[in-house]
């Protein structure tokens, strides 16, 4: 029995490879798994954005609170809450890259759309068709063809293949993180909710009356915001670790699997000049 030319096997078995490709390009098989994706992340994104602004908005308040205490006849007016605008800066800061990651997640599905549209698929068709059937006969095909063939390639598929990829890295190494970190800054606005500045202490009559009632109101005070500020600043490592998934999912681990994908891509599908020259001689 006569064995196949192994260069011949490895040319058939790359036309069969891209034929595949060009089959997914028309059944999509993998676009619902990335729609279904973006979409729960557009949740926990515009979730965690609506949770940092309820917290944000409790702090300000805090914050713009006036606290009216009359030791002795004397009045004091201060505003404790300002020593919470270290905590509240981080807050703001979260809530706009929440938002930028609700935009990005949009973006993704727009692009989800497109990539998947019966023209891109057509385009694909047709490149890979001609690239295909010059390489099965031996002719190298065209350096414009292969960079084609490359970009047509990733239009159609690198966009469901990162999105899918960054969600299986999410959902090993930071939905648990996610999942606590959003709890609890959710039970920390709730709780901030709760610690509600002392009203103005009213001083009955007599000196010692006086200093009693404001002794008492002080306590009562610090106590209240000693409690919102660590229940504040508990927060604060919550909140950084919700950025940094965010930004991990939104931004890094779409960039580099963006990267690997365009270069096994090249590798397969575009060839140096000097292997062009080889195989132009046979």
């Amino acid at each position: 029995m006569e064995k196949m030319d192994p260069q011949f096997a490895k040319r058939l078995a790359l036309a069969l490879i891209v034929s595949a490709l060009v089959a997914c390009s028309w059944l999509a098989p993998l676009e619902s798994s990335a729609n279904r994706y973006v979409d729960a992340g557009l949740k926990r994104a515009l979730v965690s954005f609506a949770t940092a602004r309820a917290l944000n908005a409790v702090i300000s308040v805090a914050q713009g609170t006036e606290v009216a205490v009359q030791p002795a006849g004397v009045g004091v007016i201060f505003a404790p809450g300002q020593a919470l605008d270290p905590v509240n800066d981080l807050i703001e800061q979260f809530a706009n890259l929440m938002l930028t990651a609700s935009v990005a997640f949009g973006v993704q599905k727009v692009l989800l759309s497109i990539g998947a549209h019966w023209l891109i698929s057509l385009s694909l068709t047709l490149t890979a068709l001609g690239w295909a059937v010059l390489y099965l006969r031996r002719n190298a095909p065209p350096d414009w063809l292969s960079r084609l063939l490359v970009v047509s390639l990733m239009i159609r598929f690198a966009l469901p293949v990162v999105v899918i990829g960054s969600n299986l890295l999410f959902e090993k190494f930071m939905a648990a993180d996610y999942q606590t970190s959003q709890q609890g800054i959710e039970s920390v606005s709730i709780q901030l909710e709760k610690l509600d500045p002392p009203p103005a202490t009213t001083s009955e009559p007599g000196l010692l009356a006086k200093f009693k009632d404001w002794a008492a109101s002080q306590t009562d005070l610090k106590t209240r915001y000693a409690k919102l500020k660590e229940a504040a600043e508990q927060a604060t490592e919550r909140i950084v670790k919700l950025m940094v998934v965010f930004l991990l999912q939104t931004l890094v681990f779409p960039i580099v699997l963006l990267s690997i994908l365009w270069g096994i891509t090249r590798r397969f599908f575009e060839f140096p000049p000097s292997r062009h020259r080889r195989s132009g001689l046979r």
